[in-house]
């Protein structure tokens, strides 16, 4: 697994070793952090997957399947430098494919976005809605997902795309990764108010780490070359979403409201449907559940 310290890639190695798989994580730690696999038995290796040797590295393990995580997750830092979000993005990945391809991966479970959809002309979103991202991130996961069908057209290399929604939950970095969940938390928590881009009435489909780990999970042994969404399937804004976190940390703080960020989605949901069926898979945790889970984690963390 690649990214497997960061915040999603912890939660799917805690999974897939409660299935008994053998886990090797490679990840660089620019963003992912040795604290998240703590204790877990997995085989690490401090690589960049955007250096040749990593591909050397990846034939060496010889690995049955691969889960890529690793990437630049930023939005906001694709549009301020889009030659570093392509550089990990795209070379990176590319490393990762071309080894798989040399070595007899039987599947690479690729982790896209959203945000190749960009605006989305329909809600909910399905994958056969167009594909116009409006962000260098978004056209980056797009691109992977093109060079993904021709690895398979060209060398045989099965795969799985998984889309993901805005995934929260215990784990995430408010200062790396950034989502609005695990931001609004920590700030809460610390009894700092949020800044909220726009005018919050911009709204999203959050999903639980919990659920999406289990998500990657099925895929491993689920149908082959398949583009699936990973989602909640509906959306509540980011001003609902701010209210909820409010009343669930007693909070008196009022959010911050600054210009809306370029290359940010006015609206996102992502239907689910055909995962569920192809993956056997159905999203677990309430949102008003993961929010409390997510809230304590930050509220142990800050005792800490």
């Amino acid at each position: 697994m690649t990214g497997g310290c960061g915040f999603i890639g912890s939660h799917i190695t805690e999974q897939l070793l409660k299935e008994n798989y053998h886990v090797t994580i490679l990840d660089n730690l620019s963003t992912g952090h040795l604290a998240n696999i703590d204790g877990l038995p997995v085989d690490l290796h401090q690589e960049d997957i955007t250096k040749p040797e990593a591909m050397e590295l990846i034939k060496s393990i010889n690995p049955d399947y691969i889960i890529h995580l690793a990437a630049q997750v930023s939005v906001a830092e694709s549009v301020s430098d889009f030659l570093k979000d392509e550089n990990i993005n795209i070379r990176g990945s590319l490393h990762v494919i071309k080894a798989a391809s040399e070595c007899g991966v039987k599947k690479i479970i690729f982790a896209s976005s959203a945000a190749v959809y960009g605006n989305p002309n329909y809600l909910p979103v399905d994958t056969r809605h167009i594909t116009n991202p409006g962000s260098p991130y978004g056209l980056t996961k797009l691109t992977v997902e093109n060079y993904l069908k021709l690895a398979y057209d060209l060398y045989g290399v099965e795969y799985c795309i998984l889309r993901y929604s805005n995934v929260y939950g215990p784990r995430q970095d408010a200062k790396g990764e950034g989502g609005v969940v695990s931001i609004f938390s920590d700030l809460l928590t610390n009894g700092t108010a949020p800044v909220i881009f726009g005018d919050g009435e911009q709204s999203r489909d959050f999903i639980y780490v919990g659920d999406v780990a289990a998500a990657n999970v099925n895929a491993l042994k689920a149908q082959s070359n398949v583009c699936l969404n990973v989602s909640n399937g509906f959306s509540i804004t980011v001003n609902e979403l701010f209210a909820e976190m409010k009343k669930a940390t007693n909070s008196t703080l009022s959010p911050v409201y600054r210009d809306e960020r370029p290359g940010d989605i006015r609206h996102s949901t992502l239907c689910n449907e055909e995962t569920k069926k192809i993956l056997n898979w159905e999203p677990q945790m309430p949102l008003d559940k993961g929010l409390e889970k997510t809230i304590s984690y930050y509220r142990k963390e800050m005792k800490a």
